[in-house]
């Protein structure tokens, strides 16, 4: 069965979808099935940044209530072979509860190496039914104390649902900001702030942002080498972070 991992972050707007999406690309890279599994309803984000929004009939809420199969739910995105979205339900009110995803997952599971599931932003309801039936967590933060607490708080509540593995993504890192805004003295000072541990620094990339509309970036981007290495990492590879200067 393929490894579950939830993608959350406590606060919105710090880059949670893209990093799901870009984690996704870099396993299906290395020759992984990876199944993404959206979770943040009414939104509709993976469907867009996957390329198959146009192509979207049924979603997750839709498998549940029985109205389709689970394959008839799953699109393969035509950027990368291998890589598949179930799309989230598109109304709040068809979240799904804890104990179906916990059916539910495992069954999806038997076919990919990868699930990885995109949880709404906060600590609520939808936060609990995205982590129900995870292996573990990646938390994604920006290096700013907003974000590092919010981080932290979901520390707290993964470990309350029982999910102690977990790891930290800093995103968005500029080196020229972070000294300049002084939030922290260093990166070891926003580790200590969410008491995880990090996996990946994934620097501020604007190839990164563009891709959501133009496809792909290229593949020497900073910020694609990174979720390499983030890949790589979490399947078991012990692979150093670069230099700060060359985030």
């Amino acid at each position: 069965m393929g490894a579950v991992t939830v993608i959350t972050s406590g606060k919105g707007g710090v880059g949670k979808s893209t990093t799901t999406v870009h984690m996704g690309l870099a396993l299906a890279a290395r020759g992984r099935r990876v199944l993404l599994l959206d979770c943040d309803a009414g939104l509709g984000c993976l469907d867009m940044l996957l390329g198959v929004s146009q192509r979207r009939v049924f979603d997750l809420s839709d498998v549940v209530s029985g109205t389709t199969s689970p394959d008839k739910a799953i699109y393969q995105s035509p950027l990368m072979p291998g890589l598949f979205l179930m799309p989230a339900p598109l109304h709040e009110e068809d979240l799904v509860s804890t104990g179906v995803m916990r059916q539910l997952v495992p069954a999806l599971a038997h076919h990919y190496d990868h699930v990885l599931i995109d949880c709404p932003a906060g600590i609520g309801t939808g936060f609990r039914s995205a982590c129900a039936a995870a292996d573990r967590a990646v938390v994604v933060s920006t290096p700013d104390g907003i974000s590092t607490a919010a981080a932290a708080k979901v520390r707290g509540q993964l470990l309350t649902l029982g999910i102690s593995e977990q790891r930290l993504v800093i995103n968005r890192f500029s080196l020229k900001f972070f000294r300049r805004a002084h939030f922290f003295s260093d990166l070891d000072a926003v580790i200590d702030t969410t008491g995880i541990q990090l996996i990946a620094v994934i620097p501020e990339d604007h190839a990164l942002c563009a891709a959501a509309v133009n496809g792909l970036p290229p593949k020497n981007s900073p910020a694609v080498l990174a979720f390499a290495r983030l890949a790589l990492r979490l399947e078991g590879h012990n692979v150093p972070l670069p230099p700060l200067q060359k985030l």
